[in-house]
């Protein structure tokens, strides 16, 4: 069994060094958004809303599934799961007001603990909210991330996922 815990952990780490990402599955976003932060919690839930059945999926995007599980005034969560395979995605939004500007972190991660890339599926996961909100469109609307914070971020086709 240590043999196989080896392995796995100098996999891990060859394809660490090569992606230069995350060791886990996941993406770190930061927006910043010239709206107060009221506004962009209920953009987003509401867009969650909007995808949370499996209409969208027919067009064979991921752009459906998603799933909020609590909401307060500085926090939003919930679940994607993708369409084909079901696997599953925890996503928080931390809101952070600076009078009518808000400045948002986004974090997405994999459920499962082995995963290592991804396809970009975490990036899209929350990209799509933002852009599916209209959110990109707001005055002032900055996105920032890197492959070191997200994984495979530079290869993301959120059209795809």
């Amino acid at each position: 069994m240590s043999k196989l815990v080896a392995k796995l952990l100098l996999t891990v780490a060859v394809i660490s060094s090569i992606n230069a990402g995350p060791l886990h599955a996941s993406c770190r976003i930061k927006w910043i958004f010239g709206i107060p932060c009221s506004d962009v919690k209920q953009k987003i839930v509401n867009q969650f809303e909007a995808w949370k059945g499996p209409e969208n999926c027919k067009s064979g995007g991921e752009k459906c599934l998603y799933t909020l599980t609590s909401q307060s005034d500085t926090e939003i969560k919930g679940i994607h799961e993708t369409p084909v395979k079901h696997y599953k995605d925890d996503l928080t939004f931390t809101l952070k007001s600076s009078g009518d500007i808000c400045n948002v972190d986004g974090y997405s991660t994999s459920e499962i603990w082995y995963a290592i890339l991804d396809s970009s599926t975490n990036y899209c996961n929350l990209h799509n909210l933002i852009t599916g909100s209209g959110l990109d469109k707001v005055p002032g609307y900055t996105e920032t991330t890197s492959d070191s914070v997200c994984t495979q971020y530079s290869s993301a086709d959120c059209e795809k996922y």
